[in-house]
């Protein structure tokens, strides 16, 4: 869903980026990314969160330990893997724009850590199956 309600800012801002290359930056990449994924985070999150209630909790397959209306996270591992990295995307987005310019460095760290969350989640879901299947 996020890359599905990114993609075209996502696109805009590596078209604004190629086409000003050696030259100062537009400001659609950085607004896309305090934006659109401020919204994605916070907006959808609620929504979604809002949206679950008594009447329309009607899956057969659901956990009938929790109460209808109620959602429960089962996999804590990946759950607690990407609130951490949300968070810390938003710190370091924080400390890399003070100076308002993104060294070589930052970027390179910044992409890097995505394929480290991606590895943890990753790590995390497989233990989280591997528990599951000795029940």
């Amino acid at each position: 869903m996020a890359l599905g309600s990114s993609a075209p800012e996502i696109l805009l801002s590596v078209i604004e980026t190629v086409g000003n290359l050696g030259g100062c930056p537009g400001e659609l990449g950085a607004s896309t990314i305090v934006g659109s994924a401020s919204f994605n985070l916070l907006v959808i999150s609620a929504v979604s969160i809002y949206a679950v209630n008594e009447e329309n909790d009607n899956d057969p397959e659901r956990d009938v330990t929790v109460p209808k209306g109620i959602k429960k996270i089962n996999d804590m591992g990946v759950f607690s893997i990407t609130a951490f990295f949300s968070v810390l995307a938003y710190i370091l987005m924080f400390l890399f724009l003070r100076d308002q310019q993104v060294e070589l460095w930052e970027a390179i760290m910044t992409f890097a850590l995505f394929f480290v969350l991606i590895i943890l989640s990753f790590g995390a879901d497989k233990y989280n199956e591997g528990k599951m299947s000795k029940i």
